[in-house]
Formats: C-alpha cells, sequence, structure tokens
C-alpha cells in the first residue's frame, strides 16, 4: 500500500553556509517553476524587499544553533510568480551547508481572508438588525397606548411598554387572561386560535382588571424564537351608556372601523388615519403617518397613488381600485381602495378606505375559461408555456403569452358579434384594418376571406 506524506514541503532548498542556493526542488503544486534561475543566487535576493532581513537573520541562526525559527516571506520565481511561504532552515553538519524547507501558505491566506470577509458581513448584519431593533424598541416605549407581548401558547405577558403598566397595573400576575372578565376568557381564546392560524384577528372588546375596564383588543401573530408571540394593542372603548344616544364623534367612528381609513389632501398627504390602516401599513403610532404621502406606501406600477388620484380627481367617486400597500417591514397586502372627494370640482379633500382582501379564498382563474371550448384551448396552451420555463428566455414567453390572450379574445369577440368581424373590431376597440391583422397574423382565416371581408364591409 503507497502512503503519501501530506507534510512534504512545497519548496526545498540546499545552501551553503553563506546563504546562495546550490540546488532547489518543487512540490507538485510548483513544478512548472523553472529553478535555474535561482541556482547559485543568494537566498535573500530571491525573496521581497522586507523578507531580505529576515532570511538572513534564519541563514544566521541555523549556522549558530542549528536550526532557525519559522519566517514567511514572499518568494520571487524566475516566471514572476511571487508566493507567500513558510520557512526554516537547518545546517546540515561540517561544510555541507544548510537546508530550507518552506510551505506554501497561499491556500491558508486565502481560506483567512473569507473569513475575514464573512466576519465583517456578519458584524454589519448584526449591526443592522440591533439598529432595527433599537428603532422599534424605542416605538415600543414612546407609544400612548397599551402594547403586550404574550405568550401564543398559554397567553403568558413576556413584555409590556410602560403605557400598559400605567393602564392595567397587572394587578391579576403575568398570566393576561386571568385578567380578562370571567365571561369573556373564552372568546379571547378564540381569538387568540384565530391569531395563530391566519396571523390576525379582528378586534374584540374585553373587560380587564379588577375594575373591568373596557378595552378594543386587537391581535397580531409576531413570530420570535423560540416560540411565537402575540402583539396586542389596546385601545380605551367609551362605555354604552344613556349618553349614547348623543352622535358619537367621526374621529372615534373612524377608528372603530375594521378597515383602513385615511384622509389626504389632493397632493396624496396624509391628514388622519385610523389604526386599521397603521396595521396595514406596519407602524405602531399615528405620528409616522400623518404628513406622510401615501406614494410611500402605494407604489405599484400602474395602481400607484398618482394614478389613484388622477382617477379620483376626474371622477369624485371611485370603488374597487384594486393595489396593494407595502408596509415598513416590507410585508405586501393586497387591498382595494375605494375613494369620495368632498367636493365635485376642486376637492380639498379625499377620503379612502382601504380593505384587506389578501384573505380572500381565490377563484381559480380557469374555472370561468374551462365552460367555453376556446377557453379549453386557452389553459392547455398556457400549460404548455408554463412548461417551457427554464428553457425559453422570459421575454419570448411573456411575448407569446400575450399573443395567446389575444388570440383567445379575439375569438370571444367574434362570438359575441355572432361572426361580424367589423363589430368583432368594434367590441375590442380596433380599426377594420388592425382586426383583419390580428386575423392573418393568428392564421384565423385565410387571404381571401379578409379581402371579401374587407370589399363586403362584413
Amino acid at each position: 500500500m503507497k502512503i503519501v506524506n501530506l507534510a512534504l514541503p512545497d519548496v526545498t532548498l540546499r545552501l551553503d553556509l553563506e546563504g546562495v542556493i546550490r540546488d532547489v526542488s518543487f512540490a507538485n503544486s510548483i513544478s512548472t517553476e523553472a529553478s535555474q534561475g535561482l541556482l547559485g543566487r543568494p537566498w535573500d535576493e530571491t525573496v521581497g524587499e522586507i523578507g531580505g532581513s529576515r532570511i538572513r537573520d534564519m541563514v544566521a541562526d541555523a549556522r549558530a544553533n542549528g536550526v532557525s525559527a519559522f519566517r514567511q516571506v514572499t518568494q520571487r520565481f524566475p516566471s514572476g510568480l511571487e508566493l507567500p511561504i513558510e520557512y526554516n532552515a537547518v545546517r546540515l553538519g561540517g561544510r555541507a551547508g544548510l537546508i530550507a524547507v518552506g510551505r506554501n501558505l497561499q491556500a491558508v491566506i486565502e481560506v483567512q481572508s473569507q473569513f475575514l470577509i464573512a466576519q465583517q458581513a456578519r458584524e454589519h448584519d448584526a449591526w443592522r438588525l440591533r439598529g432595527v431593533e433599537t428603532r422599534y424598541r424605542l416605538l415600543f416605549e414612546t407609544s400612548h397606548d397599551p402594547i403586550l407581548l404574550l405568550s401564543a401558547a398559554d397567553s403568558r405577558i413576556m413584555d409590556a411598554n410602560p403605557a400598559a403598566f400605567r393602564a392595567l397595573a397587572f394587578d391579576a400576575g403575568p398570566d393576561f387572561l386571568s385578567s380578562v372578565a370571567p365571561a369573556e376568557r373564552e372568546a379571547f381564546r378564540e381569538t387568540l386560535g384565530r391569531v395563530r392560524e391566519h396571523g390576525r384577528a379582528p378586534g374584540i372588546l374585553l373587560h380587564i382588571g379588577a375594575a373591568g375596564t373596557p378595552w378594543m383588543v386587537r391581535a397580531s401573530l409576531a413570530t420570535a424564537a423560540p416560540e411565537d408571540v402575540v402583539l396586542l394593542q389596546l385601545t380605551p372603548a367609551a362605555a354604552r351608556t344613556a349618553a349614547a344616544a348623543e352622535p358619537m364623534p367621526f374621529g372615534e367612528i373612524m377608528e372603530f372601523l375594521p378597515d383602513g381609513f385615511i384622509l389626504i389632501d389632493p397632493a396624496g398627504t396624509i391628514l388622519r388615519a385610523n389604526r386599521a390602516f397603521l396595521e396595514l401599513i406596519q407602524v405602531v403610532v399615528p405620528a409616522l403617518a400623518v404628513g406622510q404621502k401615501l406614494g410611500r406606501w402605494l407604489s405599484r406600477p400602474g395602481a400607484d397613488a398618482a394614478t389613484l388620484l388622477a382617477y379620483a380627481g376626474r371622477h369624485r367617486v371611485l370603488r374597487s381600485f384594486s393595489t396593494s400597500l407595502t408596509g415598513e417591514l416590507g410585508i405586501e397586502t393586497e387591498v382595494e381602495i375605494s375613494v369620495s372627494a368632498d367636493l365635485p370640482r376642486a376637492p380639498r379633500y379625499f377620503a379612502l378606505l382601504f380593505r384587506d382582501i389578501s384573505r380572500r379564498l381565490p377563484v381559480p382563474a380557469a374555472e370561468g375559461l374551462a365552460t367555453t371550448t376556446p377557453g379549453r384551448r386557452l389553459i392547455g396552451a398556457l400549460a404548455s408555456l408554463t412548461d417551457e420555463v427554464g428553457r425559453v428566455p422570459l421575454l419570448k414567453l411573456v411575448r407569446d403569452t400575450g399573443g395567446l390572450l389575444e388570440q383567445h379574445y379575439i375569438e370571444r369577440a367574434l362570438e359575441k358579434a355572432n361572426g361580424n368581424r367589423t363589430a368583432a373590431a368594434e367590441l375590442l376597440g380596433l380599426s377594420r384594418q388592425s382586426f383583419y391583422a390580428k386575423l392573418s397574423r393568428y392564421r384565423m382565416t385565410d387571404g381571401a376571406e379578409s379581402e371579401a371581408a374587407a370589399s363586403t364591409g362584413d
């Protein structure tokens, strides 16, 4: 069995007592280097400028003590290659001279460099996370409303901001459930179950503490190691008394809305915002939203704040405007927006209502298409295009998909127009020439039929 010695030196130099190189041998890693250019030269002249003094010290130590300490130098080879080598020199005895063995440190230096880069990246991420944590801890501490962090498993209070300590006093102990009125505990357990399943739950009215103070409680799920945490936001709820016959101020009504509500000026600056809207944009306090442009969170191309305001300014009322809000934490929520202006001309304010539609059960888009033969063909063609992902460039896939959809809608228009091409072109908003050109492109009619239709005004 052949035994490979992994400790063999990469460079071996035989020197005379004056440090002049008399013989050279290389390991396989640098065997292509010619050694003739090193023979007969003083060893200290074949290394970098800084390494010359180290080589002279090594030669002197080996002559005097028989062996030298390890030194790292940059070895220059005749081809111009420079490698970091760690040498150790040993005296052979008598006038036989010295032998120097060296180990190539290039791999070690590369590993050290990669480790340093990884360490710097880790420190950068740690500082960034620390900055995020500090920012949200500041928001948590300075919020005027009570905020609690509960264990999702057992409703144990894990953290609370100063406003919660002042308002609740926690006279029932660390278990939040024990501070809830007994008749409302089962409803609160169901709310926690919905939060664990869906990530959030609608607000619930709870009477908390020995005094039974009413609070509107909103819960959402926040994932944190090593367990899930439920974030509770508490808002004082006005008691329902005989005075309820008086109309509730609009500001309070706005706060109780389950959907997001804001009031903006024609420039898109937010003037008022309720708590549901703050939840959609992942902001804790209203001061971080009021005075900001709506476009900061509403920026989907083609359905951004500028488009919304243009439609609203032109029509004064807008319903079911579909777009998405991107919150401060990067979470995107699909919403439908309804808009109303205060005046029919030159409005001063716009009221916007945001409805979260991200949790609606999706209706398969293919159900409506599959009821017709063209629809089934379109679904099959789209499925075959999907199989081409990874083999065909994206630009071609998009172009082919657009062609399939265009062909499908032309077929549907012809069906609605009972085959009348002029009427079908009007349904699609196309001129007759453009419509016939598309029929020819997709080979939906031959040239004779196209010419006949054009001459007869089909």
